[in-house]
């Protein structure tokens, strides 16, 4: 992304702000782990959609006055002795080339700078990125934030940018779609060699080390998100990360992965047997999964009602279990899938952006149909990404192998 895309965000989100308003996104800070070590900083993807900046304890304000929008980077300033153990620190002029934002200054500064506007009246309302997925999360800087602005100026309005990020985080751009489109390409290469060195006793982890070891060679960034991968039993927890079982004869290997570009992620998921070749239960229960996830991307359009995705790829499965005599009746589906999969793909794996009610040109969601055979031990699910067109979609990961003789053709 370059800084146009940047700037062009920030027109958007000043657009649809009120008068006198001030808007603060923090890019948020390192998170302590144990004793004096902390996680891999991630920045707040709101913040960065609107600069582009990584880095921790930066902060975005913007005045929206009668003369336009006064906008500002806080930043941390140089160190020698800190940057000596943690790295090297953005500069304002790496800043304003990234980001389009001219004015920077110290986050020394910031407090200060703030509580004049505030103290001077010259904003009646403060937007602040007030999202949290679970009451039980930790504060962020934002809601410390507005505990202080409640105790000093109870007067202020409090608006939410979340919830105006969330709809122009919607549609992608084309510069985005082009990053989802190069980390397709990457998520491609780290599945077919986990295919590739598939075989019966081969470890939930080494296949894992296998995708990372791909992904390392296009670049730093890795993962977009914690990668799902399971074998046999497993396979029937959702979420799985332990990575801690085997593949033995028979079992299905299941995979939940996705690369990222220019910190846009994909999420793909495959199914295949360790030994490289479906038994005819499993290839029984994939092709009734291939065939759903193909008649969805033959209906996907603009205008269609974006709950219908989930809704008819249930509805469509059901129907081809029922005809592959899985089961008798239709409305049973739920023995066998277990959960939908339509969420929308960007910055964050489920990217948080407004749901719509119908889908427009420039959506990218996840197409997912899992099926989970417990008596048969078999258990997967079949995901893909979906790029809505002007005329109908675009399977984006439909270059990774997703039927049973492409599978087997690269396992042996």
């Amino acid at each position: 992304m370059d800084a146009a895309f940047y700037r062009e965000n920030r027109r958007r989100m000043y657009e649809a702000m009120d008068p006198d308003s001030l808007l603060l996104v923090f890019s948020g800070e390192q998170v302590r782990r144990s004793s004096d070590e902390f996680y891999p900083f991630s920045v707040d993807r709101n913040f960065l959609y609107l600069t582009g900046l990584d880095c921790p304890e930066a902060v975005l304000f913007a005045r929206k006055g009668e003369k336009g929008v006064e906008e500002r980077l806080y930043l941390l300033p140089p160190d020698p002795m800190a940057e000596r153990w943690t790295g090297k620190r953005v500069t304002p002029g790496e800043a304003w080339e990234i980001s389009g934002v001219e004015d920077t200054r110290s986050s020394g500064d910031f407090q200060k700078d703030v509580h004049g506007c505030l103290g001077r009246n010259e904003v009646r309302e403060v937007y602040l990125d007030l999202f949290k997925t679970d009451l039980r999360d930790p504060d962020r800087c934002a809601h410390r934030f507005l505990d202080v602005c409640r105790r000093a100026y109870p007067y202020l309005k409090t608006g939410n940018a979340d919830r105006i990020l969330r709809r122009l985080r919607l549609i992608k751009m084309p510069c985005e779609i082009d990053a989802i489109r190069r980390a397709e390409e990457i998520t491609r290469e780290g599945i077919l060699a986990m295919m590739r060195m598939s075989a019966p006793g081969t470890w939930e982890y080494q296949y894992r080390a296998e995708f990372n070891r791909v992904l390392g060679q296009y670049g730093p960034a890795g993962p977009g998100f914690p990668s799902i991968i399971s074998a046999g039993r497993n396979n029937f927890c959702i979420h799985y990360y332990a990575c801690s079982g085997r593949a033995e004869d028979g079992d299905m290997v299941l995979n939940d992965v996705g690369a990222q570009w220019d910190y846009h992620t994909t999420d793909v998921s495959r199914g295949w047997p360790c030994s490289g070749r479906f038994s005819p239960r499993q290839k029984l229960l994939f092709e009734c999964a291939l065939k759903t996830s193909d008649h969805m991307f033959g209906i996907i359009r603009p205008g269609m009602p974006m709950k219908d995705v989930d809704r008819l790829a249930r509805a469509y499965n059901a129907r081809m279990l029922v005809e592959a005599g899985v089961m008798k009746h239709e409305e049973d589906v739920g023995t066998y899938m277990w959960h939908g999969g339509a969420h929308h793909i960007g910055y964050d794996v489920h990217d948080l952006v407004e749901t719509p009610e119908r889908i427009a040109p420039g959506m990218v969601f996840c197409v997912d149909i899992g099926i989970y055979h417990e008596e048969w031990g078999i258990g997967f699910r079949l995901e893909d990404n979906c790029l809505v067109t002007e005329e109908g979609c675009e399977n984006l990961s439909a270059g990774i192998p997703r039927t049973v003789e492409d599978i087997e053709a690269v396992m042996n």
